[in-house]
């Protein structure tokens, strides 16, 4: 498609606040979204694991989905991630999300009811011939994918109606390359890596999705501008500075950005849904505000 030399670069995966009950809270969804614009990022994606997106009724993601194309309009694109626990829900939600007026669809493939390859793709078709808009299959890293044949499982991807990329959350780089070597440019790929968003440019990757590009937007835009424009030196100190950061907040993860999405940003998300939050541990406001300042310090951005 004529957009595919457009679409590219950093991208949240966006986190859906919610109030006390576990409903969606749409007062702080508009600021989150106004936030993602405002620090002039490439693109939102919608309603994936950050976003909660199973855990929400079909009713209050398609709202969800509504609700974030009235505020981003024409400013960002958004990929609304229609992944379900069954596929006709799926079309369901890639049907409604198009009328809404996004620019793409994401799915993840089945996840209790696994088939190997040939399951996944024939729920992508369902999925993509369902659409006429832009389709980003979701490939969590995992070699068996492949079935041991990588150029079949690409080949296979490449036949889907309306492909234009995928999105890969894959800690394995060659992976990466690999895909990219076989597509070429047919696919357009995002690295949903948080930890290496800047070295998955390397492997060829056009944009990257990730958690928490949310708090971080701005100071992860600009490095990786910076990485890709040459300044090799920023890229690495940042990446090991982020990486162990992001292997520190980890087990307590949602209690983390719950805490500092207010502070940095005066953004209350809430605690998600469970099973999603269960078990994380409260932070104390120093200890947070400690991390802001390294992530600040490492990138010699000053934000308001």
């Amino acid at each position: 498609m004529s957009s595919k030399l457009e679409i590219g670069g950093l991208w949240p995966a966006l986190l859906t606040p919610v109030d006390t009950q576990g409903a969606p809270a749409y007062a702080e969804l508009e600021k989150i979204v106004q936030l993602c614009i405002d620090q002039q990022l490439d693109g939102i994606y919608l309603l994936g694991s950050t976003g909660q997106g199973v855990l929400f009724s079909e009713k209050d993601r398609i709202e969800i989905t509504k609700q974030v194309m009235n505020i981003a309009g024409n400013s960002l694109p958004v990929i609304a991630q229609v992944g379900a626990l069954n596929t006709h829900e799926s079309v369901r939600l890639a049907k409604a999300a198009q009328e809404a007026g996004v620019y793409g669809i994401s799915s993840v493939a089945p996840i209790y009811y696994q088939g190997g390859v040939q399951n996944s793709l024939a729920h992508y078709r369902a999925i993509s011939s369902s659409i006429d808009i832009p389709f980003f299959p979701y490939h969590v890293g995992n070699q068996s994918v492949f079935g041991g044949d990588a150029r079949y499982y690409i080949d296979q991807i490449l036949t889907l109606p309306n492909i234009e990329g995928m999105k890969l959350t894959t800690q394995n780089l060659y992976e990466i390359s690999l895909m990219h070597i076989l597509a070429g440019d047919d696919l357009i790929l995002f690295s949903g890596a948080d930890e290496l968003f800047c070295q998955a440019t390397l492997c060829g990757t056009a944009g990257a999705i990730g958690s928490f590009f949310n708090l971080w937007g701005e100071e992860c835009q600009f490095v990786r501008k910076e990485f890709i424009g040459g300044n090799f030196d920023l890229g690495s100190r940042f990446m090991l500075t982020f990486q162990e950061i992001i292997n520190f907040v980890l087990p307590n993860i949602w209690t983390f950005l719950q805490k500092a999405m207010y502070l940095k940003h005066g953004i209350a998300i809430g605690i998600p849904n469970p099973p999603l939050g269960m078990g994380n541990t409260q932070w104390q406001d120093k200890d947070v505000q400690d991390i802001l300042d390294r992530i600040a310090a490492v990138t010699g951005l000053v934000t308001k």
